[in-house]
């Protein structure tokens, strides 16, 4: 693997999970591959468990981790042919390229600005950073992926399945915040991926249809709980307006998961989750929620990726 910025990356999706959960089992059995080698961490953005999970997982593989909030030191430039006379103090072409020589692997957070469509799409601070920078990228959640939530999901579907065919819903849910898209796409890509194996559904309210050329032939149903009838596994997600960008539609809130809408199936969600808001106290507690073993597997499925790159860096 030579970088890791969607799961198109993988070339067997299987065989990348069943390495992660083998490493679950004995997390330092590849610790010599990252001796002198440094995993350099830029944020853009806050992070609690992409932060802590990707640093552990570095460690695990005996990896020094550099981090670098970047918007706590100074503003970077990204647009070509600037004037750089307001409050941007250096250009992406030149920090990429430094960058480059501190460290070994980089890892991106990046969220979108949820104001300007087209430019979000481009993936455009991902997309400078890849052109820039010499050393292998990984995606640590852009404007419109998060694959290590992704490969992490993926692992936990793996572990509590128990089905020949799951039924998956990915179903929207309020929130008082505008969210970006790059969770529920990268499931949905995950989705397509497993589709051989799964039976896939979407759920929201009218208006709140993802990029089509994310969800392509998803089966998509406006009413929830229809959609959940059945389902096996719920993963829940708030996402804002793709068509009206960024945007809260009025809606009305009873599309909060409670324990009655999700009956025997497993409860996800990638976190940090708004109680009584997006699910209820006795979703969250109850015994078919897989939130803390989703979040557990972020640590598997960075160490998973990294521990590729770095094999691909033996190699070359």
């Amino acid at each position: 693997m030579k970088q890791y910025t969607s799961l198109n990356d993988i070339k067997n999706l299987n065989t990348l999970v069943k390495k992660a959960i083998q490493l679950k089992n004995d997390p330092f059995q590849y610790s010599h591959l990252g001796k002198n080698k440094t995993l350099i961490m830029l944020f853009f953005n806050a992070s609690l468990r992409t932060r802590l999970s990707t640093e552990k997982a570095a460690k695990n593989l005996g990896m020094e981790v550099s981090i670098l909030n970047i918007n706590a030191t100074w503003n970077i430039e990204f647009e070509e042919g600037t004037i750089m006379d307001l409050n941007t103090s250096e250009h992406i072409k030149e920090a990429a390229q430094v960058i480059s020589h501190y460290g070994d692997i980089l890892a991106i957070r990046a969220f979108p600005s949820l104001t300007d469509k087209e430019k979000d799409t481009t993936e455009w601070v991902l997309q400078s950073l890849q052109k820039y920078a010499s050393i292998p990228i990984v995606n640590m959640e852009s404007a419109t992926d998060h694959p290590l939530q992704a490969l992490a999901d993926a692992i936990t579907l793996e572990e509590h399945n128990t089905v020949q065919k799951p039924k998956v819903v990915l179903s929207w849910a309020p929130h008082p915040k505008a969210l970006p898209h790059s969770v529920p796409n990268a499931f949905v890509h995950l989705m397509h991926r497993m589709s051989n194996n799964i039976d896939f559904v979407i759920t929201h309210p009218k208006g709140y249809e993802l990029d089509t050329t994310v969800t392509k032939n998803a089966s998509i149903v406006y009413n929830q709980e229809e959609a959940l009838k059945n389902a096996d596994f719920v993963y829940t997600k708030n996402w804002s307006s793709f068509s009206d960008y960024g945007k809260i539609l009025p809606i009305d809130t009873n599309w909060t998961i409670t324990q009655e809408k999700l009956g025997n199936a497993r409860f996800m969600h990638c976190l940090p989750i708004r109680r009584n808001v997006v699910a209820e106290d006795a979703v969250l507690d109850g015994n078919n929620s897989l939130v803390i073993a989703q979040a557990n597997n972020r640590t598997y499925a960075a160490q998973a990726v990294l521990q590729e790159i770095l094999l691909g860096l033996v190699k070359t």
